[in-house]
């Protein structure tokens, strides 16, 4: 296992935007290890979902798991959501230690993405899964839970 430290609020590399990942790129050693140092460090820090720029890499890569595994998606894109909002879920975040709080969501999105080997998969997600796809993909954009929070709900106290 391969634990890179994850970047901590509020060092602005986690405000900077990711940039594709190309076919070429993705086929790539160092590509296919960064997508496996994202696994062992969101699973060493006991998390659901890590982006790249939270290891301090600018490529628009995530890892999501829901409870069946962690899976990779590259260049993820929502191109659809619910008109349903309000879907409640207290979040926290890797890259914000000991602050959690609720965020409005969309319910349901569709995710459109490569997976690790290039193929292209749309998904459509919804309750957590819903909310670990758009916190993710806010990742890739330099946007934080903590720019979108409606009502903190715990800190902890150091």
């Amino acid at each position: 296992m391969t634990n890179r430290p994850v970047v901590k609020n509020p060092n602005t590399l986690l405000r900077e935007p990711s940039v594709a990942v190309t076919a070429q790129e993705l086929a790539s050693d160092e590509m296919q290890t960064l997508i496996d140092d994202l696994i062992d460090s969101m699973n060493i820090e006991n998390g659901i979902g890590i982006a790249a720029p939270q290891i301090g890499t600018h490529k628009r890569v995530i890892i999501v798991d829901d409870g069946t595994g962690a899976q990779a998606f590259i260049n993820p894109v929502i191109t659809a959501r619910s008109l349903r909002k309000g879907h409640y879920v207290e979040e926290g975040c890797l890259s914000v230690p000991g602050i959690w709080g609720y965020v409005t969501r969309n319910k349901a999105v569709k995710v459109k993405a490569l997976n690790r080997h290039g193929q292209t998969i749309t998904l459509k997600v919804e309750n957590l899964t819903s909310v670990i796809f758009q916190h993710e993909i806010d990742h890739l954009d330099g946007i934080l839970f903590i720019d979108k929070v409606d009502e903190y709900t715990r800190q902890a106290t150091m």
